[in-house]
């Protein structure tokens, strides 16, 4: 059900080998040492298409599968806004197929935006026509990264979580991009929340095609306290936002400073931003 990233995890029943490519490695990628706040940006890209009007789904509906040569000027655009925050959940990445000219986009955005870790999860393989794929962007050393296949009818979608700090008491990032289904989300949600269940500083982020209320009252994280961005963060669609789908919930233990739905129409969805403090006795670990 998922695959474990580090070396000390290869034993764990369920692991494979990582893919090559599929990571930065984490030569150059300095330790967690956590100042007073971290900054988190979730942002579904749409493979790099700039989507600005619902015509734009017919129109350039035929750059999801061959490629376009402003593309990457889109993903240099993106790359700028990534400088000013410390993790990254990207979702709808490709990988390295024909439509993206072959480049992973995760990586690519990654060094772009001088960001020294990045971590890619293929979760739908259309071999060179497609590679769909999340992404993480960290200014940080994980502690560990773990891949999870979500479960749903029709296989494809993922969530990584990434844990920092110390090992008793780690700060947990997952980042997700659920299915459209309701029924899909209900088990997907069932599965996250027994991952994190044991844990006390807890982030999830990412396209949870669904808003906040409905995710926190009627699915299993009502079992949960986390607390969502205020409800009128509407990040869908980009041109005019109605609808909250994109989110950053996060434990009480964690003080939300700020938070926003970022101006930055480079996709069909628009970023989502928090900067959150991390707990005094959780700093004082260090």
């Amino acid at each position: 059900m998922y695959k474990r990233i580090r070396k000390q995890f290869t034993g764990v029943p369920g692991a494979e080998a990582v893919p090559r490519g599929a990571c930065s490695g984490e030569v150059h990628v300095p330790d967690f040492e956590p100042q007073r706040h971290i900054r988190l940006l979730t942002f579904n890209i749409q493979v790099g298409i700039n989507t600005s009007s619902y015509h734009h789904y017919v129109t350039r509906s035929w750059q999801h599968l061959l490629p376009h040569r402003r593309r990457i000027e889109n993903l240099d655009r993106i790359a700028a806004l990534l400088r000013s925050y410390d993790v990254v959940a990207l979702q709808e990445c490709d990988g390295g197929s024909l439509r993206s000219g072959y480049i992973n986009q995760v990586q690519y955005l990654a060094e772009a935006a001088g960001i020294p870790y990045w971590h890619q999860q293929l979760n739908r393989n259309l071999g060179p026509l497609a590679q769909h794929s999340n992404g993480l962007l960290s200014r940080y050393r994980p502690l560990d990264v773990t891949e999870h296949r979500l479960p749903a009818l029709i296989p494809g979608r993922g969530a990584i979580i990434a844990r920092y700090g110390v090992e008793e008491d780690p700060l947990v990032l997952v980042m997700m991009h659920l299915s459209l289904s309701r029924s899909a989300q209900q088990r997907q949600l069932g599965y996250i929340r027994e991952l994190i269940a044991e844990y006390e500083h807890v982030v999830l982020m990412g396209d949870m095609n669904n808003h906040a209320e409905e995710l926190l009252e009627e699915t299993p994280l009502r079992e949960t306290d986390l607390v969502p961005l205020p409800s009128t963060a509407h990040s869908f669609p980009s041109w005019r936002p109605e609808r909250a789908l994109d989110h950053i919930l996060v434990s009480p233990s964690l003080e939300i400073r700020r938070s926003e739905v970022v101006s930055y129409p480079l996709s069909d969805h628009l970023p989502i931003a928090m900067d959150i403090a991390l707990p005094k006795g959780y700093l004082e670990k260090y």
